[in-house]
């Protein structure tokens, strides 16, 4: 006989197209970090949960530079908009719209993101 550990821990999940990705545990999502997501098209998320255990789902590629380095990011505010700041060259991208705070002409894609049992 074979026993299985049995969990119900919080996933996260990405809404994709064909509906809802489940990327990783809440628990694998240290408040304050990003991790990077593989999608099952090869293309990388970025995702976020902030100290107030909100989460944010963004692209991972720096439009930048083209590096997928956005989850490695340092996340922040600036005049209550969240924001992860590219650890190349220091863009702001807000985590709710995509909008890079310095160059307004720059956006990277957000993703709608949930916990989920």
């Amino acid at each position: 006989m074979t026993l299985t550990l049995e969990t119900t821990a919080l996933k996260v999940q990405l809404r994709l197209t064909e509906g809802w990705f489940t990327a990783c545990e809440l628990s694998a999502l240290p408040p304050g970090r990003g991790v990077a997501v593989l999608l099952p098209d090869g293309h990388q998320v970025a995702l976020f949960r902030d100290r107030a255990d909100r989460l944010y789902a963004i692209d991972n590629r720096d439009p930048f530079t083209g590096a997928a380095v956005l989850s490695r990011g340092l996340t922040g505010t600036h005049e209550g908009r969240p924001f992860v700041a590219s650890p190349l060259l220091k863009q702001r991208f807000d985590l709710v719209d995509g909008e890079c705070l310095d160059d307004a002409s720059v956006r990277v894609a957000v993703y709608e993101v949930r916990s989920s049992v």
